[in-house]
């Protein structure tokens, strides 16, 4: 694959908050200090926010693409995520995210198939493989009755 490229802009507005744009797409995302900082900003995303999405929407596409590959059906998909901040040697940075996907299959007998598609996802995610936080999967499969 070719190298690619992805252009975002950022504006400030004004105090701790900013807009980001780009020129590729049409909608334009508020973002600001979050409120457990000094001047943080309350019910605006954050780059904390943003960074947990950015994994957890990789990780769903890559989920999407290798189920697709594998000709894997599943009736459901969905997966919260949480991004953990911590402070270590002076300086704060992301340590974790846990990625809780929930996967909703036909059988029985598929699940451990289900099981091994979220995991090989979770190893394929290019935004995953691209930081050094820990990620963490936590996988619910439900049978569909």
């Amino acid at each position: 694959m070719e190298k690619h490229s992805y252009t975002v802009n950022l504006k400030w507005e004004n105090d701790r908050k900013g807009i980001i744009s780009s020129p590729e797409l049409p909608l334009k995302i508020e973002v600001a200090t979050p409120p457990e900082f000094d001047k943080g900003m309350p019910n605006i995303w954050s780059p904390e926010h943003l960074f947990t999405a950015s994994v957890v929407s990789c990780f769903m596409t890559t989920f999407l693409a290798i189920a697709a590959y594998s000709k894997f059906d599943f009736i459901h998909f969905k997966c919260d995520a949480e991004g953990i901040l911590e402070q270590v040697d002076g300086k704060y940075l992301m340590t974790k995210i846990i990625l809780k996907p929930e996967v909703t299959i036909a059988e029985l007998d598929k699940m451990e198939r289900a099981q091994h598609i979220l995991e090989k996802s979770e190893a394929a995610c290019l935004i995953s493989n691209s930081i050094k936080s820990e990620i963490e999967l936590k996988p619910i499969i439900n049978i569909e009755n």
